[in-house]
């Protein structure tokens, strides 16, 4: 046995030494992230004798000379907020929203420990990198999000009693004391603008690329680009913003991709892992990855995109968002004006080709590019987005 896995099973018995689980095997399975730890499979035994499959996520960042760099301290505290989803706010999700439970973690420094259920037990079928995933998993991905999305809307005011997480520069800058309660990420996800600076920057000095001067030039209705105020309404409030998302606001997954899902041999349910951007935001920030990373193109618009062409939105695409804002409502129990959420859903699009523009096109790239021009042409979504509250 390897010293990585006698170290993560002595851990991983410490954990469950109260559970009447013994632990009696590791499979180191996946590493994480430039050697920030180890996801392991455990096999456990408990009174009945009979073998339980664990999944195990063992966090320690490597040593590192640039411990104040913006990609060290967004993992790090990546996985200190995916410790606490598990350990807080997983437990109080609706039966229809499929995770996996967390049987113990611990959260040292940094130094994070997640012992989970085996999401493959109920969940056989694994969804592939940057893979499309097919009309029933699709759909059951879609409710899941709906789901997850209407239990928090109106609940954001609870998961502010905790500290939330700010972009990671600004984390590691104002708050030093480590013993604070510290919940969910401000906001949600890993492309917001905050986060993005340098890409950004880059891309707006980028002579070559048609969404430079589009997303990057001020735009004197706004004092600021269209990329700014985009990311200026999508972002939370605060103690002195008002609202941008008029009572729509939620908590988000994050990062939501085929990879990081588990779906039943129909694949007509789903349960979604790695919460490690979990935080506040807009829900159709989470279907504007979707959409673009895992869905047939043929689902979204039937037709061909050529350079610099204009799409509106397609029959596929609207009866996906549809299916979504009907479960959001009844979740929430909330209406979502469908002139509201059109404004949501155009603005999320606008942002996440944003990030996509400076970081590197993936995905149903022509459908995302042509749906921009036509909204960056939208007179009512630029009407919309001059008075939205900020």
């Amino acid at each position: 046995m390897s010293s990585e896995s006698s170290e993560i099973l002595a851990i991983s018995r410490r954990l469950l030494a109260s559970s009447k689980l013994e632990v009696i095997s590791c499979e180191i399975v996946q590493r994480l992230w430039q050697g920030y730890g180890y996801v392991c499979r455990l096999q456990a035994r408990g009174e009945s004798q009979e073998n339980q499959s664990l999944i195990m996520k063992y966090v320690k960042p490597p040593p590192t000379s640039n411990i104040e760099s913006e990609g060290h301290i967004r993992k790090v505290v990546s996985y200190e907020v995916e410790q606490y989803f598990y350990a807080k706010l997983a437990p109080l999700l609706p039966l229809n929203v499929s995770v996996a439970q967390c049987y113990k973690s611990t959260d040292n420094g940094g130094q994070v420990a997640l012992i989970l259920q085996d999401l493959r037990e109920t969940f056989p079928v694994a969804g592939d990198k940057r893979a499309a995933l097919n009309a029933a998993q699709i759909h059951a991905a879609i409710r899941w999000l709906a789901h997850f999305h209407g239990h928090w809307q109106g609940k954001t005011n609870e998961l502010r009693q905790h500290r939330l997480r700010l972009p990671p520069l600004q984390e590691v800058r104002a708050f030093k004391d480590t013993t604070i309660d510290k919940g969910v990420w401000l906001n949600g996800g890993y492309t917001y603008l905050a986060t993005r600076s340098d890409e950004y920057h880059r891309l707006c000095q980028d002579t070559t690329s048609q969404w430079s001067k589009a997303l990057c030039t001020t735009v004197p209705r706004f004092k600021q680009s269209i990329a700014e105020r985009v990311a200026q309404v999508l972002s939370p409030a605060t103690g002195t913003t008002r609202p941008g998302l008029e009572g729509h606001e939620t908590l988000i997954h994050g990062d939501v991709k085929s990879e990081n899902l588990f779906t039943s041999q129909s694949g007509d349910s789903v349960a979604f892992f790695d919460f490690q951007y979990v935080g506040l935001g807009c829900g159709l920030s989470d279907l504007a990855k979707l959409l673009t990373c895992s869905v047939p193109v043929d689902m979204l618009y039937i037709g061909q995109c050529t350079s610099n062409e204009s799409l509106d939105m397609g029959q596929g695409e609207k009866q996906l968002l549809e299916y979504y804002r009907n479960i959001v409502e009844e979740a929430s129990s909330q209406p979502y004006p469908w002139d509201t959420f059109i404004m949501h859903w155009q603005t999320a699009l606008i942002d996440w080709l944003r990030f996509q523009a400076s970081w590197g096109f993936w995905g149903n790239t022509d459908w995302l590019e042509a749906r921009g021009r036509y909204i960056l042409q939208d007179q009512d979504w630029l009407d919309w987005l001059a008075h939205a509250e900020k």
